[in-house]
């Protein structure tokens, strides 16, 4: 199960921070990704690390602002939001999953959390 919290309502320049938690497994070698979906859009794919490499991915929208980040004494995801904007609204979900080809591919996780939505105002 991974749990999302953090999520919130912010001024346009300000950050927040997301945490995704798993209870009943452990990542180990799973990539975890950060996915976001506004109203009427399709869902995108924002970030994603993985466990047994460290390496992180970005979108281009948010290269520069937003930073995904791992404590696996905690069993934790983050992505620290930076720089936010009106158009970084939408809910985030946190996904993982075991051999990830394409890390911003939803169809290749099967591990979702609930959501948590992020709201950014003018």
């Amino acid at each position: 199960q991974l749990v999302e919290s953090g999520g919130g309502l912010v001024q346009a320049g300000g950050s927040l921070r997301l945490s995704c938690a798993a209870s009943g497994f452990i990542f180990d070698d799973d990539t975890i990704a950060w996915f976001r979906q506004a109203p009427g859009k399709e869902r995108e794919g924002v970030s994603c690390i993985s466990s047994s490499d460290g390496s992180t991915y970005y979108a281009d929208s948010v290269k520069g602002r937003f930073t995904i980040s791992s404590d696996n004494a905690k069993n934790t995801v983050y992505l620290q939001m930076n720089s936010l904007k009106p158009e970084d609204t939408a809910v985030y979900y946190c996904a993982s999953d075991l051999l990830v080809s394409r890390c911003f591919s939803p169809e290749q996780y099967d591990n979702w959390g609930q959501g948590t939505q992020v709201t950014v105002s003018l």
